[in-house]
């Protein structure tokens, strides 16, 4: 049994090699296979019987003259010669003592923030992030530095004018009519900076840090929320059941997945 399918072998890559023969009047390949579709020579190999060397195209580049170290100026005076070597670039007179890394340039161009096709002004979005995650908002512009500008209203779910990623937001269908709110010039993304207090140094005898107080808003920050979310309110009661949406909190149950949602 050994006997036969060594000869059974032998007859099937004999027929194989034949098959690859080239017929009668064709040129053969210069890389014949071998018993088991191998080929006989390697890519090396084949690389020097084409001798592709020698047909690689090579491109002349211009020798580049290096740039004079001095250049001569005339100097006046009989005694001090008619022209001077004057290097190009000056050598720099101070050397730090300690070696320093050169600054690499920063070649990052801050292009503006593009805003999702689904987030225009009057979208309601769902917070996924920050003390509001879950609450629904709406969409009053973009800022300067691309972040949303959003708010609750206040008055419905606690939520005040604030900043948001349009990354942590997910965009309904439901829009509300803003075409009446006036938002202020001044509320820019400066508006939102915090003023850093300076730290009071401690005096002789003193061994406990005094608390610092929590933050608290502005009395101009509390005019412009009330004068926003009066025009918001309104339009928002045109529409029924529109003020108990943007009041109920987004929540997800066992077996419910975002991404089959519609929003």
């Amino acid at each position: 049994a050994r006997r036969a399918n060594i000869l059974l072998f032998i007859s099937k890559s004999l027929s194989f090699s034949l098959s690859f023969e080239p017929a009668m009047g064709e040129r053969g390949s210069r890389n014949p296979l071998l018993p088991g579709g191998v080929s006989r020579y390697s890519r090396s190999k084949m690389f020097a019987r084409r001798a592709s060397y020698k047909k690689r195209k090579t491109v002349a580049v211009a020798a580049k003259q290096p740039e004079p170290r001095f250049t001569s100026k005339q100097v006046r005076g009989e005694k001090n010669g008619s022209t001077r070597n004057v290097p190009v670039r000056a050598s720099t007179k101070m050397y730090p003592t300690e070696d320093t890394r050169p600054k690499l340039k920063n070649r990052k161009i801050n292009k503006p923030t593009r805003l999702r096709k689904s987030i225009q002004p009057g979208t309601v979005l769902i917070l996924l992030a920050n003390a509001h995650r879950g609450k629904r908002v709406v969409f009053l512009k973009q800022l300067t530095s691309g972040l949303l500008l959003v708010t609750g209203p206040y008055r419905v779910n606690g939520c005040p004018l604030r900043r948001v990623d349009q990354t942590y937001v997910i965009a309904t269908q439901t829009k509300v009519d803003i075409s009446n709110v006036n938002i202020p010039e001044r509320v820019d993304d400066a508006y939102f900076r915090r003023q850093a207090k300076a730290r009071k140094s401690k005096a002789e005898g003193e061994m406990f840090e005094e608390k610092t107080a929590g933050y608290k808003a502005s009395d101009e920050r509390k005019a412009d929320q009330k004068a926003v979310d009066a025009a918001i309110l309104a339009s928002v009661k045109k529409t029924p059941e529109l003020l108990w949406y943007l009041r109920a909190k987004f929540t997800l149950h066992k077996g419910q997945y975002p991404h089959q949602m519609a929003f």
